[in-house]
């Protein structure tokens, strides 16, 4: 399970040297951390998955024989890139690293497995050649075939967000550098991003700019918002935007996560309007206590899981800690609709948006 560095002020400038596009187990189970009991029958819906570390298959599933669970980043059917738990086939790490790049090709091997509206951003056409990992350095190379510059410049971002989110999923990797024919790229092939240094998740994903913003004056944070699939699947898609450098960044994002999306970008406010940030303090054991206020929950009264479970992938995306607790209305007693008690202890999940296909 992955525990992301903290977003420091200087990453601004990282989402700068690539071009801007504006954008108009048990559930959370791990050792240490509050455990949960299997789903219920409908857990299809639900927008997170938790995995059995002894089997590696979802609880209350079933996977067929040789395949494993991995989360990738795909367009939906606004644009926007969003985690989707695959079932891919099983094979060595670097194995595993391979198919996931794969499985961005636009009609690629793997498209059979996308839930529906969802697609790679990779050109058709284009092949691994090898990802290769320095555990040392935390560094993924990945080396593709001489289509993948075929693509539309509108694209490049989209391109570059997909690779560096899906590969830092992965434990051992903090940063990519990316590889065509035999040959180091130091910009894109097409529209110049430059690559000198590698990427990571500094680079934002879905980022959106407020106008007039001085990029230099700001600093990253990654919030997770909902969507909902034509079939009424819901599913979280994160979203970067820039708030003014000094910022508690985990204050800073649940702030933008009280505010909501933009309207027309077809995602849909988690919050509610009247939730307010009471406190966040981070232990000394890691753990992330954030106590809010919101008085459309009564206490004693379960609150939504999508509620709840966008505030752990929010906080833990801006925290160097993968645990977090949350508290709500002076209450200490959490639990959501799906009976997990978040007022303990609970891990980000390794898995994301587990869409029937």
């Amino acid at each position: 399970m992955k525990s992301l560095p903290k977003v420091k002020t200087s990453a601004a400038v990282g989402l700068v040297a690539i071009p801007l596009l504006l954008s108009g187990c048990g559930l959370f189970g791990s050792q240490g951390a509050a455990q949960i009991d299997p789903p219920p029958a409908d857990v299809e819906s639900q927008m997170l998955q938790t995995v059995d570390p002894a089997s590696k298959t979802s609880l209350g599933k079933t996977s067929p024989a040789n395949t494993e669970h991995a989360t990738v980043y795909l367009k939906n059917e606004q644009g926007m890139l969003a985690p989707v738990t695959l079932n891919l086939p099983q094979g060595g790490k670097e194995g595993k690293l391979n198919r996931l790049m794969e499985s961005l090709v636009q009609d690629g091997a793997y498209a059979s497995s996308f839930p529906q509206g969802f697609t790679g951003v990779l050109p058709k056409g284009t092949e691994v050649t090898q990802v290769s990992v320095d555990k040392k350095q935390k560094l993924a190379v990945v080396e593709f075939t001489k289509p993948f510059a075929k693509y539309d410049t509108k694209d490049e971002r989209k391109i570059l967000e997909a690779i560096t989110w899906t590969l830092t999923g992965d434990p051992d990797v903090q940063n990519v550098q990316l590889w065509v024919d035999g040959q180091r790229l130091t910009e894109m092939p097409v529209g110049h991003t430059p690559l000198s240094q590698p990427l990571n998740r500094t680079v934002g994903i879905n980022l959106e700019l407020t106008a007039g913003a001085a990029v230099s004056q700001t600093s990253p944070v990654t919030v997770y918002f909902s969507a909902v699939t034509k079939q009424g699947v819901p599913y979280f898609v994160p979203v970067t935007r820039l708030v003014p450098a000094g910022e508690d960044t985990v204050k800073a994002a649940l702030g933008q996560l009280i505010q909501g999306p933009v309207q027309g970008d077809g995602l849909q406010q988690v919050l509610t309007a009247n939730t307010s940030i009471d406190s966040v303090e981070t232990a000394k054991d890691g753990v992330v206590t954030v106590s809010l206020k919101d008085d459309m929950f009564q206490s004693g009264e379960k609150v939504p899981s999508e509620f709840l479970q966008s505030l752990v992938l929010t906080v833990t995306e801006n925290a160097p800690s993968d645990k977090v607790r949350i508290w709500m209305n002076g209450s200490k007693d959490v639990v959501g609709d799906d009976d997990q008690k978040y007022s303990e202890p609970v891990s980000r999940p390794e898995l994301i948006n587990n869409i029937p296909i």
